[in-house]
């Protein structure tokens, strides 16, 4: 039987669908509405929407959680324009699982021997998409989020809403403030990493841009990955 076809780029964001993207206590919701229409005898078709610095998947600046911190305008764009990325393999994790720094053995080695600065957490948990079950993702480790840092890494993405646990009672914010005050940047709600680790993607880069939105503390993006050439 015939393999499936991958694309050479592969897409890793949420489609932004109305009534069907989750958003956090407080923040706005998705929503597109057709203000002309070329049915209605309008000149053109064109929507008004509605959406949040956090809508879907999305990127948060150090501002996010500083007031001091840069602003998604002003971040670092070469992280993340055909940025080389490490993915790694979490599946394994239950609901509100810890990833600690044991479990980014094999990660942190392929960081080192690429120097990469873009760390891919693959979860799985994008499969929970606008359901209950979303929020009860794993978690990164405090301590394991410095780590990184130290290591070299400057953008945490993950499939998940936040890297930090999320539970009803409470929400934390550790790895948040770890990240964004060491002049990191996250992605969240990434989806497609499954895909990038079945079929063995190596040498992965990445494009993670933001709307340049002045002064905001993030941007919804359009995340998209593709497979470099083999170092020799």
């Amino acid at each position: 039987m015939a393999s499936e076809y991958i694309s050479p780029i592969l897409d890793l964001t949420h489609p932004l669908v109305p009534g069907a993207v989750p958003a956090c206590q407080g923040h706005p919701c998705y929503s597109a509405e057709r203000c002309l229409s070329l049915a209605e005898g309008g000149f053109a078709n064109v929507h008004a929407l509605t959406l949040g610095t956090h809508t879907g998947t999305h990127i948060d600046a150090p501002y996010h959680f500083f007031e001091d911190g840069v602003p998604v305008d002003r971040l670092d764009l070469s992280l993340l324009s055909a940025a080389p990325a490490v993915v790694a393999d979490l599946r394994g994790k239950s609901a509100h699982g810890r990833i600690g720094w044991g479990d980014l053995t094999g990660a942190v080695k392929e960081i080192k021997e690429r120097g990469a600065r873009v760390l891919l957490l693959c979860t799985g948990w994008s499969r929970h998409w606008n359901t209950p079950a979303y929020s009860q993702h794993p978690f990164v480790d405090a301590d394991a989020a410095g780590r990184l840092l130290d290591l070299g890494v400057r953008v945490l993405g993950l499939d998940t809403m936040s890297p930090d646990k999320v539970t009803e009672e409470e929400e934390c914010a550790d790895v948040h403030r770890i990240v964004l005050g060491g002049g990191g940047i996250i992605v969240e709600n990434l989806t497609g990493l499954d895909t990038l680790v079945d079929n063995s993607w190596k040498q992965v880069l990445v494009s993670l841009l933001p709307l340049s939105l002045a002064g905001c503390d993030g941007s919804p993006i359009r995340a998209v990955a593709w497979q470099g050439e083999e170092q020799s």
